[in-house]
């Protein structure tokens, strides 16, 4: 890992230090730019005043999103193992054919 920055980040007007990696700076950077944005779409869309309801309401909707993400790559993954057992079963059926033809004859 490299060396810690230390850098701060405005978040709600609101400034918060931080020590991060430079790998981490650009993303936390953005995610600092990303809350911020939400923030200010709840403020112009609903009569919500208070910062931290504001940033209540980010956190749940940044939080359902990533829950949603999570579950579309669990079934990404569930739907690979289904057709990797799919692709299983048939080639055991193939042998099995390819034996009892075989025998047959």
């Amino acid at each position: 890992m490299g060396e810690y920055l230390s850098i701060k980040v405005s978040i709600a007007n609101r400034h918060y230090p931080l020590r991060i990696t430079q790998e981490e700076q650009e993303r936390v950077m953005k995610a600092a730019e990303s809350v911020n944005k939400r923030i200010k779409e709840f403020e112009e869309n609903y009569a919500v005043k208070d910062k931290q309801d504001l940033l209540a309401m980010c956190a749940l909707q940044f939080a359902s999103e990533a829950m949603g993400q999570h579950k579309k790559e669990k079934d990404g993954k569930d739907e690979l193992e289904i057709k990797e057992n799919i692709d299983y079963l048939t080639l055991l059926i193939d042998e099995y054919l390819e034996k009892e033809t075989a025998s047959s004859q």
